[in-house]
């Protein structure tokens, strides 16, 4: 079952003589449970196409539905619902309120949905076992790593058992090992809870801990890769792809 659905979507910035075409026609679809990296150069429209699934953007053209909601039928305080409930946010920034704890930044979203007390008990405990937050939860965004803060946004991101989770570079304010240790729960997350996962990535390596890749270029589709058993040659394929992109080549479809 597709989780998100984007047909034919454009995007034009911009009046008559300086305008500027963001996507162009773009179309693809998400199964429930896929990790999905989204790729391509800049200026592609990565950037417009997040805004446009998080509603921050409106479409000139074409359509979006996720989890069967046409993003375009939604008025602003439908859309407002609609983020709150059905999309969780990953981003460099962590955006963590600093005068509350672990524990408490990650239930906010559970407070603004007046959740009750023991489902936000047990909802908490599961994210946090998951990702690793237990002995943190009585702490201060102050005290923590980069890497622990990260874990924290994603936390607060997924107890609300969103549809989809949208992830803007999220290993961008990392190191190398703080991303890869983060990228591994997000990949636990995505297997074991079966979280639909839609990242945003320039980084390759970021890229290969997903099962999916849609490249796109000049805010069309390029091409796709597809990842097999190996996490290492799913790696070469999309360095080669990459490489594909940029020269201006044409690909359609590649697994390895």
């Amino acid at each position: 079952m597709a989780i998100l659905e984007v047909s034919n979507l454009s995007k034009i910035f911009g009046q008559r003589h300086d305008r500027v075409r963001a996507l162009n026609d773009l179309s693809f679809q998400v199964a429930a449970g896929e990790f999905i990296g989204i790729m391509g150069p800049s200026g592609a429209g990565k950037s417009t196409l997040l805004n446009i699934l998080a509603t921050i953007e409106t479409p000139s053209t074409g359509k979006v539905k996720i989890a069967g909601y046409d993003l375009e039928a939604l008025n602003e305080s439908q859309q407002a619902a609609f983020r709150r409930d059905h999309l969780g946010f990953v981003f460099q920034d962590f955006n963590l309120l600093d005068d509350m704890t672990v524990a408490q930044n990650v239930l906010l979203p559970l407070t603004l949905q007046r959740h009750v007390q023991p489902d936000r008990a047990e909802r908490l405990r599961t994210v946090s076992q998951h990702l690793n937050l237990d002995p943190l939860l009585k702490a201060f965004p102050g005290e923590l790593s980069m890497g622990q803060r990260q874990r924290v946004a994603a936390a607060r991101a997924v107890i609300t058992q969103p549809s989809l989770l949208l992830a803007d570079e999220p290993t961008g304010s990392l190191d190398s090992l703080a991303a890869t240790d983060f990228l591994r729960y997000l990949q636990q997350l995505n297997q074991q809870e079966k979280t639909t996962i839609l990242m945003v990535t320039h980084d390759p390596f970021t890229a290969s801990f997903a099962s999916r890749i849609i490249f796109i270029k000049d805010g069309a589709f390029f091409a796709e890769v597809t990842r097999g058993k190996s996490r290492e040659q799913f790696f070469d394929r999309i360095i080669d792809m990459e490489a594909t992109v940029s020269g201006g080549g044409h690909s359609r479809v590649a697994t390895d």
